[in-house]
């Protein structure tokens, strides 16, 4: 449980600064700030995927609440407005917790009323209770005010008022349904209400702090469709359910058992330890359905489902919690959309044809696999469903594929033109592409190492003599050239990229994984150079650096507009995720030893108290390369969750 009093709760500038997430499996969710007052485009109540994982769609935005006691009426929310912050509902905030989901206790002239929220796993549903604790004896009538405020538009964008929006609602007794665009769902709103009164009203000017720190569309109008009217008094709970499907409220109290039931599963088996339990709950917010197999969500509140982050992040998020049925999912699906062997990097929010613009998704596609046969020994369903595909896969980029991918004569991996972004360090503004990194790229060469000698042991184990022997032969031509031309003596690590004769002495993180990956083509002396220096140089208490300080295109805050911040993201900005190949490597170049152990622990129980800020329970995607590294980026990142579940199990 994650918990704050009033202390937090009434301090307007702390409270904004935490988030809470809710996830339906499906690629939906709501979110908002822990006092309720929306700060981003992406925060509400309800954001529906209409196009699982994808067509995410903020149907409902928030409720405006008041409690009305004695006849004094008391507003309970709190939004900005230009220049002023109304109302002020959180000061009577008394507490918050993550419990599992959030949790809001009020204390409002004698009563004390506690709100839950909480989404319905495979469905576009939120549900949101209002239960009244307790009351003092004077106070002799209580009741709850709610408009829902709703906006029905795509989640990257903001609604204005307009006048084709129909006002109309249909209702009967315990539901009201609104249908306000012809091309967007119905949304049904169950409740428990005594009374129900049509009012059609919007409030303008609604404006989201953090969309004006990034430069965006930052303003906001939303409609109020009808108002609901509970009477405490008479009703142990007001209960109100937001859907797009047809609900009873009287639905409520089963849906909370069945799901506090389903995260109670979750951690069946999990160490009882704080980081573990907290991380093993945030992984399951990532794993989504598309189509009748699995996928994972790159992050929240604004990245649909990518290749690249997927596979990084199955082996930390499916495979350590036990969920191999969908590890094994997520695997078929993705197989389904292999292409001149190349996996998709992204899949649009539009559903359009996928993007095949990455040349480490496919690489990392192999790492999943020798991961999924670690944790399972399921070969009959390696050879089965993927071994004919990864073959086809290692064939293509023998001949060559997109953007230049190929082996070249020296067995390592060639990929690039200009004008393209293809590693994992993939900003771009306009024409610009900040990190181009044309040629070989070294994590790509231990990935490609990695592959062959994956494929070398499948072929070997599946009977095919003459297939083991020659990737066995590439991997050892790889092995040979990467160790002759990547390493640079000067500086006792590895080259960044080598392209010809060029060689980037740049100190960043993706050198790491040639000493990580299970099959590495470094001894172990030049693995312990490597993470030295990487220790040395990019290691924080919350990530590692992407470019040294010392480099003089470092930048240490990653804030501003778009090509700021994206001139920024790869060019001394702190990942999270990199830190579980780091630890990994760490524990291998060090024998795993106690110390070294100790060290790994340390670090983990470090990075523990921001599970309690920025989104709480959850990892950011990002933070500042300075001190005091502050979070940024999406507040919920599916690779940084994954790596460091995956490398605190192993270490504790």
């Amino acid at each position: 449980m994650i918990h704050f009093d009033e202390n937090i709760c009434g301090n307007l500038a702390e409270a904004i600064e935490r988030e809470w997430l809710e996830t339906n499996g499906l690629g939906g969710f709501a979110s908002s700030t822990m006092i309720s007052l929306n700060t981003r485009r992406y925060h509400g109540l309800l954001m529906a995927a209409t196009n699982p994982p994808v067509g995410r769609t903020l149907l409902l935005s928030k409720l405006e609440e008041t409690l009305v006691v004695n006849g004094e009426r008391f507003d309970l929310s709190a939004n900005q407005y230009p220049g002023a912050v109304h109302p002020q509902g959180y000061l009577y905030l008394k507490e918050f917790r993550l419990d599992p989901f959030p949790i809001f206790v009020y204390e409002v002239a004698g009563v004390t009323l506690e709100k839950s929220v909480f989404m319905v796993h495979g469905e576009n549903t939120v549900v949101v209770r209002y239960t009244r604790r307790k009351k003092s004896r004077a106070v002799k009538d209580c009741r709850l005010e709610l408009h829902p405020l709703i906006a029905f538009r795509d989640y990257h964008s903001t609604a204005h008022e307009n006048s084709t929006l129909s006002n109309h609602i249909e209702s009967q007794v315990g539901l009201v349904t609104i249908h306000p665009y012809a091309n967007l769902p119905e949304l049904h709103f169950a409740h428990n209400a005594s009374d129900l009164a049509a009012t059609g009203y919007w409030y303008r000017n609604f404006e989201f702090q953090a969309e004006r720190e990034r430069g965006l569309d930052f303003r906001e109008d939303l409609f109020n469709p009808f108002v609901l009217k509970f009477d405490l008094g008479k009703t142990a709970a007001a209960n109100l359910i937001a859907s797009t499907e047809r609900r009873r409220a009287s639905d409520a109290d089963q849906l909370c058992k069945a799901e506090l039931n389903r995260r109670k599963k979750l951690l069946k088996g999990a160490k009882r330890n704080e980081l573990i339990q907290t991380l093993t709950l945030a992984a399951d917010q990532f794993i989504v359905a598309r189509g009748n197999q699995k996928t994972i969500i790159a992050g929240y509140p604004w990245f649909a489902d990518w290749g690249r982050d997927t596979m990084i992040a199955l082996p930390g998020l499916t495979l350590t919690t036990k969920r191999y049925d969908v590890a094994k999912s997520i695997l078929l699906e993705f197989a389904k959309h292999v292409d001149r062997g190349m996996l998709p990097n992204r899949f649009p929010d539009a559903g359009e044809v996928p993007e095949y613009n990455t040349v480490d998704a496919t690489l990392w596609y192999f790492e999943a696999v020798r991961a999924l046969l670690v944790h399972t020994n399921d070969y009959d369903f390696v050879r089965t469903n993927l071994y004919e595909i990864l073959k086809d896969i290692i064939a293509w980029h023998e001949r060559g594929t997109r953007y230049h991918i190929r082996v070249d004569e020296d067995g390592l991996l060639f990929a690039g033109e200009p004008g393209v972004q293809l590693t994992w360090m993939d900003a771009k503004v306009g024409d610009w592409v900040v990190t181009p990194r044309i040629g070989k790229p070294v994590e790509i060469q231990a990935l490609w190492f990695n592959a062959l000698r994956v494929m070398a042991e499948l072929a070997a184990k599946f009977g095919e003599t003459d297939n083991a022997e020659r990737f066995s032969s590439l991997a050892e031509c790889a092995k040979e050239s990467f160790n002759r031309q990547f390493w640079n003596d000067a500086a006792g690590c590895l080259y960044d990229v080598v392209n010809g004769e060029a060689r980037d002495a740049s100190i960043r993180p993706n050198q790491i994984f040639a000493a990580s990956l299970a099959h590495s083509m470094l001894d172990n002396e030049r693995a312990r150079q490597v993470v030295s220096a990487v220790e040395r140089e990019l290691l924080t208490p919350v990530g590692l650096r992407t470019l040294s300080p010392n480099d003089p295109n470092y930048i240490g805050v990653y804030q501003g507009d778009i090509r700021s911040r994206d001139g920024a993201y790869h060019q001394g900005t702190v990942w999270p995720w990199p830190m579980g190949a780091f630890l990994t490597a760490y524990l291998k170049a060090n024998d795993n030893s106690k110390a070294a152990r100790n060290f790994a622990r340390n670090w983990l129980d470090g990075f523990l108290p921001h599970l309690n800020s920025a989104c709480l329970g959850q990892v950011s995607e990002i933070f500042d390369g300075d001190a005091p590294h502050a979070p940024r980026g999406c507040v919920a990142q599916a690779w940084s969750v994954a790596e460091l579940l995956r490398v605190a199990i192993e270490v504790l």
